[in-house]
């Protein structure tokens, strides 16, 4: 139950789904843990419901200001960073040609230009022999209907991680990616979409997977801190589909 006793870890979104568990579990193991969210009245309503020694920050993973905000605030509150988990992120679902200016940038400023600039104030922070881990997600490995946007943010990530591992490894960083297959997460009812195709785009996902399901925020969690723990020192550099077997057939 303390295998981050007394290390400290920033979460970005980590106010519901993926984000929420993993700052739970990393709590469970005695982390210190500071988390952001875009909402002050969820950050408050998590704060509530956690036990541990954490820091809820509001902040906007799309706004350059906020994430050096956020690691200001960690670093005032614990010392330097062991983990990072640059989680937050959006997806927004519409057909190429249906696409405008605002459902791009909105995708592209959250999902990859937030993160590039969150981890730039975070090498400073950042402990030599710690880890960094993106939420990346399978659809940059498969066609999905509609996720041009949303696609092209999270292979451009994977990119990014992978130019980032190489640079971080005389410091010993090691740096990981978790790619998500369709998860359990309110994520599904912030895209814009009627409930209807909604609700037909998961039966989809679902009958596609080998498992026959959605995965659960916990098990992307328990990747996070496999990925981050001593368990995985010679683990570096690599993209890690949580999916159910989906992106793999």
């Amino acid at each position: 139950m303390n295998k981050f006793k007394d290390k400290v870890v920033v979460i970005s979104g980590g106010n519901s789904g993926i984000g929420l568990e993993t700052v739970k579990r990393f709590l469970e193991e005695g982390a210190k843990v500071v988390f952001s969210g875009r909402r002050q009245e969820a950050l408050n309503e998590v704060s509530e419901s956690l036990t541990g020694d954490f820091k809820a920050v509001l902040a906007d993973q799309s706004k350059l200001e906020d994430n050096k905000r956020l690691i200001e605030e960690a670093v005032n509150a614990y010392g330097n960073i062991d983990v990072l988990f640059v989680n937050a992120g959006v997806a927004y679902f519409t057909p190429a040609d249906s696409i405008d200016e605002s459902h791009f940038d909105s995708q592209f400023d959250i999902n990859i230009k937030g993160p590039a600039f969150l981890v730039k104030n975070a090498i400073p922070n950042l402990n030599d022999g710690g880890a960094i881990i993106f939420n990346t997600s399978i659809v940059h490995l498969k066609g999905f209907e509609g996720a041009a946007v949303y696609s092209a943010t999270k292979g451009a990530l994977r990119a990014y991680a992978r130019v980032l591992t190489t640079e971080l490894a005389p410091r010993h960083i090691r740096v990981n990616s978790i790619a998500p297959g369709p998860i359990a997460t309110p994520i599904y009812n912030k895209m814009g979409m009627p409930e209807e195709a909604v609700s037909r785009m998961g039966q989809g996902f679902a009958a596609s997977n080998p498992l026959k399901r959605f995965g659960e925020s916990q098990e992307i969690a328990n990747a996070a801190l496999f990925l981050a723990s001593n368990d995985a020192s010679y683990v570096n550099g690599i993209e890690l589909a949580v999916d159910g077997g989906m992106s793999q057939i």
